[in-house]
């Protein structure tokens, strides 16, 4: 079987999706780049009964190249973003509570928090509503993504991008993470938005952000 560690990994993360809030049940999914196309989780299944030979792997013109089971939903969009976005290895998409509550609203999280920066503009952009798992989601995903590594989907949840599955995974976080932040700004009246040149300020810095020059060893205690 075919990138088995990749497969493994996949699986890894997508049972995280319930312990940390992130997702509930079987929603969401999960998918990373192969040389053949993308591994995607596959639908309904849950995720701690999921088994290496259970995730999909598709290429890019839609041909099941190995796996039994019916591959997510939402796969439209993660092949969309695989063929747009050749930086980008993984796809994760949740329905964490707080992004999908704002993403019901249709509204973008604007630059409340210098953090919002770490997606690479000025706001987490939320995407057009369309129904899922279609080809109109994938184009309003797709452009809302736009110069971004996350956005909201309206009346649905989010997606975060990743240059590899756990820095997709860590990001689908930091989304939620804000999004729970600016409700709670909003809790207390209109919070004080950064200018965009403070932010492109930000968008720079993130670029580096958590880079070590040098290899650090630590000693174990």
């Amino acid at each position: 079987m075919a990138n088995k560690k990749l497969r493994r990994e996949i699986i890894a993360k997508a049972r995280l999706f319930n312990t940390t809030g992130l997702s509930v049940g079987t929603s969401g999914n999960l998918s990373a780049r192969t040389k053949k196309g993308y591994l995607i989780t596959p639908t309904g299944v849950p995720y701690n009964d999921l088994m290496p030979d259970d995730i999909v792997e598709i290429d890019l013109k839609d041909k099941i190249i190995s796996g039994k089971l019916v591959p997510s939903s939402e796969w439209p969009f993660h092949k969309a973003i695989y063929t747009s976005r050749r930086e980008v290895n993984a796809v994760v998409h949740v329905h964490s509570p707080y992004a999908t509550g704002i993403a019901c609203t249709r509204q973008d999280i604007p630059a409340f928090h210098y953090m919002v920066a770490i997606v690479g503009g000025n706001s987490i952009r939320c995407a057009s509503y369309a129904t899922f798992g279609t080809e109109e989601l994938s184009r309003n995903a797709i452009e809302a993504l736009k110069d971004r590594k996350a956005c909201l989907l309206a009346n649905h949840g989010m997606i975060a991008l990743g240059e590899a599955v756990n820095t997709a995974f860590k990001l689908a976080g930091e989304v939620e993470n804000l999004a729970r932040q600016y409700w709670i700004s909003k809790q207390f009246g209109e919070p004080v938005l950064l200018s965009d040149v403070e932010m492109l300020i930000n968008v720079e810095k993130f670029k580096n952000y958590g880079r070590q020059s040098v290899n650090v060893k630590r000693k174990r205690k």
